[in-house]
This record gives structure tokens, sequence and C-alpha cells, in this order.
């Protein structure tokens, strides 16, 4: 990258002073550019800075280590870079909403959680607004031609699913294209960290996604902690990656259920279905919570295992896994879920890499990225965890990344816990310090969780900006669909199983 970036590590904070505040036109240059070079947009965030905007851009070079930051000052409106960086997209959307900065150019700018506010009496896409129709109407894509039609499904879904709008346009069954409306919930956890940390913080950070609470709490305990300057015991580190990968068993053989279930293959789906349990009460006999709410906090972690429940905990690790290694073989020996998986939902490299795509998806493409290996934090820094990926980017993929993710998942828990490192579990943790900020990336089991918090001059948070992996992945979802029957969106959506509460922060 060049000289014109603060180079820093996953982890480290920096001085809120150093980071570079350029003109627009060679801000966007150097992110264009870097994105051209094979860096990745982990965030794209704005603030409040006097009577103008501060668009923070954070690049990821996977392949160095490294993170540059950079910022620019921008007023009403700047020349979008999606048609040449369509993984910013989102993020261009996101700063136009909270902000009012519009992209000049953008070929997308549609809702993503809110609506704009009218200016002038005209709506964000060039209409006169009306009362009858603004807030509200949604400029929805639309496909014309004979026997061409839409099929909407939700917001409003079966049983528990949580909010999303997902319309196809199609031909018959096959999808010419599906665009994916999110944004219902509302929920302001972004707002609400602002201020801190205080006494609720660590709880709203575990709300970010109910299915990732320990890889959010990580993120959060390690910007905590960098802003701080300080270090947590070893045995702690080690604590709090056992937790991780345990959270990631318990959600990939669960996804490899559903997967299972929705081609109708019941010996897994029952199996796993019932084996992901296994994992999730590992957690609760380190936590007391199924999903280890109340685990990590800043300084380490709440809780510690005497020597037998450790071994104990290893044995039932152990043998969980032997039992979903047997289920998980006659998923993929099966020749009729072979058929039903090969080929399906396809992602291409490319497209891939052009989105930004992470976690398993994008591993699934053939696209070798994994934050425990390339911005190595914590135990991961020097105990590594091998890295799977695909080639074909299809269901299949998807699924066969996440069963040989979770057996390395499973030896790492059981090795660790075999020769957990003595001392303290948790040591007080100074506040922060004012005027910095960190970048924090943990590999969640969905992908990379990306926290970026900067401090006042009381060392309070001034913005706390959370990415999801799924803020990532949801474009790569409906790219998958295209030229799909529309039968096969369930197991498309099951393969990806994205957060729709990670979204609408």
């Amino acid at each position: 990258m060049t000289t014109r970036v603060l180079q820093a590590w996953n982890g480290e904070a920096i001085e809120v002073g150093d980071i570079p505040v350029l003109p627009v036109d060679e801000f966007q240059q150097i992110v264009a550019d870097a994105v051209t070079a094979g860096a990745r947009v982990s965030s794209y965030a704005g603030r409040r800075d006097d009577e103008r905007t501060r668009v923070t851009a954070v690049l990821a070079d996977d392949a160095q280590g490294r993170l540059g930051v950079l910022s620019c000052r921008v007023g009403a409106a700047w020349p979008s870079l999606t048609s040449e960086c369509p993984s910013i997209q989102a993020f261009e959307r996101e700063i136009f909403e909270q902000f009012g900065v519009k992209p000049e150019g953008h070929p997308w700018l549609k809702p993503l959680r809110f609506e704009p506010p009218l200016v002038a009496g005209v709506d964000p896409w060039g209409r006169i607004a009306k009362p009858s129709t603004i807030p509200g109407d949604y400029p929805f894509f639309r496909v014309e031609g004979e026997e061409v039609h839409e099929v909407a499904v939700g917001p409003v879904h079966a049983g528990v699913i949580e909010p999303g709008h997902f319309r196809f346009q199609c031909h018959g069954e096959h999808v010419f294209t599906l665009e994916i409306v999110l944004g219902y919930q509302h929920r302001g956890v972004e707002p609400m960290l602002v201020g801190g940390p205080d006494r609720r913080t660590v709880a709203l950070v575990e709300s970010v996604a109910g299915d990732t609470v320990v890889g959010n709490a990580i993120t959060h305990a390690n910007a905590v902690e960098a802003l701080a300057d300080f270090q947590i015991p070893a045995r702690a580190s080690v604590l709090r990656g056992v937790a991780l990968e345990l959270e990631r068993l318990a959600n990939h053989v669960g996804d490899l259920g559903m997967l299972a279930g929705d081609v109708g293959f019941l010996p897994t789906a029952s199996y796993c279905g019932a084996l992901r349990a296994d994992f999730l009460n590992a957690l609760a006999e380190i936590c007391g919570n199924r999903f280890g709410r109340g685990l990590v906090v800043p300084g380490g972690v709440r809780f510690d295992l005497d020597a037998g429940a450790t071994a104990r905990l290893a044995e039932k690790v152990a043998k969980a896994w032997e039992q979903v290694d047997g289920a998980t073989r006659l998923l993929f020996e099966s020749p009729s879920v072979r058929n039903r998986f090969d080929g399906t939902g396809v992602v291409s490299r490319d497209t891939c890499t052009e989105l930004g795509l992470v976690g398993p998806a994008a591993r699934a493409c053939g696209v070798s990225r994994d934050v425990r290996r390339d911005h190595a934090t914590g135990v991961f820094r020097f105990l590594h965890v091998p890295t799977v990926t695909g080639e074909t980017g299809d269901v299949f993929a998807r699924a066969w990344v996440r069963r040989l993710e979770a057996e390395r998942s499973a030896e790492f828990v059981v090795r660790q816990l075999r020769a957990l490192p003595g001392g303290p579990v948790r040591t007080p943790c100074p506040l922060p310090r004012p005027d910095r900020l960190v970048v924090s990336l943990t590999e969640g089991w969905r992908g990379e969780l990306c926290h970026v918090v900067e401090t006042d001059g009381d060392g309070s948070f001034l913005r706390y900006k959370l990415v999801d992996p799924s803020f990532h992945n949801w474009m790569g979802l409906a790219m998958a669909l295209r030229g799909e029957q529309i039968s096969d969106f369930p197991l498309c959506n099951k393969s990806f199983n994205l957060s729709y509460c990670g979204h609408d922060l």
C-alpha cells in the first residue's frame, strides 16, 4: 500500500491524529488501487466531524497480514466507487443513509436499513415525493417480458425466522435475479455503544448476533485491551480460542444437519441436529450458558475449569466429533445428496473477489481467506488451525468446507483442553486511552468480524463501527441464485446461512 496510508496490525491501537486525512479524489484513488491490487475493504464508515462527514476506510492486505487506515472529509456528495469496487456498494449506501452523503453515480442506491431524508421534495432516486408513496415505496428491480413473473417471500416468515424480504424475477422456475431487502429491525446497537465502555457494553456486543456471541465478545475485548495497552493471561487466551472453536463447531454441525434436511436426507439431519447440542453444552460447561454469554470480558474470561473438568470436557468433545464424522460421511457419500449439492448455487472465484466475500462462502470459491491465519491475534499467533478451501463455489463446496473446518476445530479444542497452560484467567483491564482508534478482526464461524473503535478525549467510545460477515456476503447469495431454479433457493440460502440481525445494527 502507498505511504499515504497508515499501516497497522489487527488489534493494534493507533493515534487518531496519525491517520492521514486526504482529499476525496486521492482517498478514493488509493482505495480503488488497493482493491485492484488484491486488498479488501474491511470497513468503510463515517462519523460527524464539525460540519462535514469524516469517512475512514480500513483496507485489509491478507497476504502481508497488515491493515491500512485512511480518511477523508466529504460534504453532501462525492463520486461513487461502486462501479470500480463492487465490494463497497453497501458501505456507500450506509453512509448515505446515516450522513446524507450521496454517492453520485451509484448503480444500486437503494435503502439498506433506512430511507434517506427527502431533499427538496425529491426522493433519493430522483422522483417527486408523494405522501402516498414516500416513505415506503421501495424501488424494486423489475424484469419486463412475456411470461416473466415476480415471486415475493417475506419479510414475515414461518416459525422464528427473522424478517427479510426476497424478491425473485422469474420465467417459470428459472430465476433471472434475486433482490434481497433487509433492515426491518432497526436495532440501534452501534449508537447504544457510543459513550462506553460501561456495564451494558459487553451485553450489547453479545447481542449483535445471537449465534456469534463468543466471536463478537472476543473481537470487542481485543479492541478494548488494545486501546488500554493491556495483555491478557495465556490461559485466558487459550480458553477464548477454545470457546470460539466450540461456537464454530456448533454452528457448522447444525448447518450440515439443516442442509441434509433441505434435501430430505434424514439420517444426517437427525444426528447433526442432536449433536449440535453437544458442542453448545460444552460451552455451557465452561460458563453456564450454551451460547457463551458472560464468558469473555476485557481482561480475560470470567470462568475457569479445574483439571478434572477439563479432561472430561475434552473427552466429550472428542466423542461427539466421532459421531459427527460418521453422520457427515453418510451425507457426502450419498449419490442423491451429491446430485442436489453439486453445481447448485455457484459463485465464481472472480465474483467472490469482486464482492469481497468472507468466511466459508469465500473459501468455498477457492479464495484462501481466514483471519486466524492472515491477521492472527490471541492464541492463533502461536497455534495454527489449518485453512480449508474448496474449488467449485457451489452448495457442495460450502457444505464440504464447513465439514472440514469443523473437523479441524474439534482437533484444536481437544488438543488445547488437554494442554491448558496454568495461571489466572482474568486480570483487571484499565480503561481505554483517549484519542485512539483500533481495528479488531476475528474469524467468526460465518467469516470476518470487524469492530472499529475510536475513543474521544476522555477515553470513551466516540464511534463504534460493527461489520458482520453477512454484510459482505448477502450479495453473494443473490448472485448464487442467478440462473438457478427457484426451488433451489432454500438450499442455497442455508448453504450461506447469513444473519439478519447482524446486518440490522
